[in-house]
C-alpha cells in the first residue's frame, strides 16, 4: 500500500462542511475546510460569519489506508473522482488557497460550471481580446457569448468559459 499522504477532495452532505471537518479532525485525520468571512443580513441584525468557500467539499490529507476511515465519517458522502480514481490535489494548490485566504480582505468568488448569467460584466483573460470587458448575452456550460463594444461598434464573440471572469 502507498504510505505517502496526498490531498483529496471529498463530498459532504449539504451544509455539513464544517461539521465533517471537525469530525475528521477529532478522528485524527488531517482535513481542511477553507472558509472566508462573509457579511450576512437578517431582519434584526447583520453578522460576519465564516462561510465555507467550496459548497459540499472538504479536503483531506491521507494515505491509501485512511480512505475507508474517511468514508465512514458522518457527513462524508464520497471522494471526488477524476478519470475513475479519487482526484489528487497538488500540495501547491492547497498552499496557494491557504496563502490567499490568509491575506487581509481576501475574497474568492466561485462560478458554477453552469456558466455565466446574462448581463454580467466580464473580463476577457486570454486570446486576442485579452484585457477587454464585455457583457454576457448568453451563457452555456462550455461557451459564453459576450458583447464587446469598441470603436463605436458592437461585436458578439464566443469564448470558452475559462477565457472569461467576472469583472471587478
Amino acid at each position: 500500500m502507498d504510505q505517502e499522504k496526498r490531498w483529496y477532495a471529498v463530498y459532504t452532505r449539504p451544509r455539513w462542511e464544517k461539521k465533517s471537518d471537525g469530525i475528521l479532525l477529532r478522528k485524527g485525520i488531517m482535513s481542511w475546510c477553507p472558509t472566508q468571512k462573509v457579511e450576512r443580513y437578517w431582519t434584526d441584525r447583520k453578522k460576519i460569519i465564516e462561510d465555507p468557500l467550496f459548497r459540499s467539499y472538504v479536503f483531506v490529507n491521507i494515505n491509501e489506508e485512511d480512505r475507508v476511515n474517511v468514508l465512514m465519517t458522518e457527513g462524508i458522502i464520497n471522494f471526488v473522482y477524476y478519470l475513475g480514481e479519487p482526484a489528487i490535489i497538488r500540495d501547491e494548490e492547497i498552499e496557494n488557497i491557504k496563502k490567499y485566504l490568509s491575506e487581509k480582505d481576501a475574497k474568492i468568488s466561485l462560478i458554477s460550471i453552469e456558466g455565466f448569467k446574462e448581463d454580467t460584466l466580464v473580463s476577457i483573460n486570454h486570446g486576442v481580446f485579452m484585457n477587454n470587458t464585455g457583457t454576457v448575452i448568453k451563457g452555456g456550460k462550455k461557451k459564453v457569448y459576450v458583447r464587446l463594444e469598441s470603436l463605436g461598434q458592437v461585436m458578439v464573440v464566443e469564448f470558452p468559459n475559462e477565457y472569461v471572469s467576472i469583472a471587478n
